[in-house]
C-alpha cells in the first residue's frame, strides 16, 4: 500500500520537478523569503546596487565553501579553515614587501601556503588515518601559532598588492566585480571536476562507503589527500581575496568563515556524512547565508546571536541528513 501511495505522489509531481533536490529547492525558497523579509526592514534591500554588493561579499564565502564541500563529500571535515584563510592572506601580503617580484608571486604564494597546510591534513587523514576533526584542529592551532610568531601578536604591517586589490574589488566586466568572476571560475571548475572527472566521482564513492570504493580500485588515500589540498588552496584563495578587499590582512580574519562555510554546504543539501550533494546547492547555501548575515546586521543582532543561529542550523541539518544517511 505504501508503494502505491508513493507512486501516486510521484505522479502528482510535474515531470520537470521530479529530479530537483528538495534541499536545493528549499534553499532557493528560503532565499526568496529572506529577500522579501529584508525589503520590509530596508527599502534598499532589493536595489540592484545592494544585491550586487551582497553577491561580492558572497563570492569570498563561495570560494571557501567550494573547498569545504569537497571535504564534506568524503564524509570528513576541515576545521583548519579559519587560519588557512588568515595564513593565505598574510603570506600573500608578506610577499609584496619584496618589491616587484614579490608582488608578482604574492597571490600564488598565498594559495600555495594554504595548499601546503591542506597537504598536511590530507596526509594525516588519508595515509595515517587520523580523524579529520582532530588533525585539522591541530593544524589550525599550528598555523595560528606560526602567524602570531610572524606578526609578533600585532596586526601585519604589509599591505595587499595592487593585483590582489584588483582581483577582489576591480572590474574586468562592466558592472560585475572581479571577486564574483573568480567565484564563477572556481564554481565552473568545481562543477566540471565533480561531474566529469574520476576524482569527482571518487569523492562521492568514498563518501558513500569508503571500503567499497577501495575494493573497486579507487585510491582512497590519494583522493582524500587531493580533497584536503583543494580545501586548503581555496581557503587561502578566499583569504587573498579578503586581503585584497580590505587592502591588508588581519589577525583572525578567517574566524568568521568556519561555521558559515559548513552551514552553506549543508544547507545546500550536501550530506554531512558524505556521498551526496550538488554544487548548485552549495551556491544556494552561500547566498542564503550571506543574505541571512545581512538581515541579522539590519536587525542589529549581535555576533553571539549570529553564531547561535549558525550553530542551530548546522545541528538541525546534521540531524536531518544524518538520519537520512543512516536510514
Amino acid at each position: 500500500m505504501s508503494e502505491e501511495a508513493s507512486s501516486m505522489r510521484q505522479l502528482r509531481v510535474p515531470a520537470r520537478l521530479r529530479g530537483v533536490d528538495p534541499a536545493v529547492a528549499t534553499a532557493f525558497g528560503c532565499i526568496v523569503v529572506l529577500l522579501l523579509a529584508g525589503s520590509i526592514y530596508s527599502p534598499n534591500f532589493l536595489s540592484p546596487d545592494y544585491l550586487l554588493q551582497q553577491l561580492k561579499v558572497a563570492s569570498f564565502l563561495g570560494v571557501i565553501a567550494t573547498g569545504m564541500m569537497a571535504v564534506i563529500l568524503l564524509g570528513q571535515i576541515d576545521l583548519s579553515v579559519p587560519w588557512i584563510v588568515t595564513t593565505g592572506a598574510m603570506m600573500a601580503c608578506a610577499a609584496t614587501a619584496y618589491g616587484t617580484a614579490g608582488s608578482v608571486i604574492a597571490i600564488p604564494f598565498g594559495i600555495l601556503c594554504g595548499a601546503a597546510i591542506g597537504l598536511v591534513n590530507g596526509l594525516a587523514v588519508g595515509y595515517l588515518r587520523i580523524p579529520s576533526m582532530i588533525i585539522t584542529l591541530a593544524t589550525n592551532a599550528v598555523a595560528q601559532g606560526l602567524m602570531v610568531v610572524y606578526t609578533g601578536g600585532f596586526s601585519p604591517q604589509d599591505s595587499a598588492s595592487s593585483a590582489m586589490r584588483f582581483l577582489a574589488t576591480g572590474y574586468t566586466v562592466s558592472g560585475l566585480p572581479n571577486g564574483v568572476l573568480v567565484w564563477l571560475a572556481v564554481g565552473l571548475a568545481a562543477v566540471f571536476v565533480l561531474t566529469r572527472t574520476t576524482f569527482g566521482r571518487s569523492l562521492y564513492a568514498i563518501g558513500n562507503r569508503e571500503r567499497a570504493a577501495y575494493l573497486s580500485g579507487i585510491d582512497t588515500r590519494r583522493v582524500t589527500l587531493l580533497a584536503f589540498v583543494m580545501s586548503g588552496g581555496l581557503s587561502a584563495l578566499g583569504g587573498v581575496l579578503l586581503a585584497g578587499y580590505a587592502s591588508k590582512a588581519s589577525q583572525s580574519m578567517g574566524d568568521a568563515y568556519l561555521l558559515p562555510s559548513i552551514a552553506a554546504v549543508v544547507l545546500g543539501g550536501t550530506h554531512v556524512l558524505g556521498g551526496k550533494g550538488s554544487y548548485l546547492g552549495t551556491v544556494a547555501g552561500v547566498i542564503l547565508i550571506t543574505l541571512l548575515q545581512s538581515i541579522l546586521s539590519v536587525m542589529q543582532i549581535e555576533e553571539a546571536g549570529r553564531q547561535l543561529i549558525y550553530g542551530a542550523v548546522i545541528i538541525g541539518m546534521l540531524l536531518l541528513y544524518g538520519r537520512q544517511k543512516l536510514a
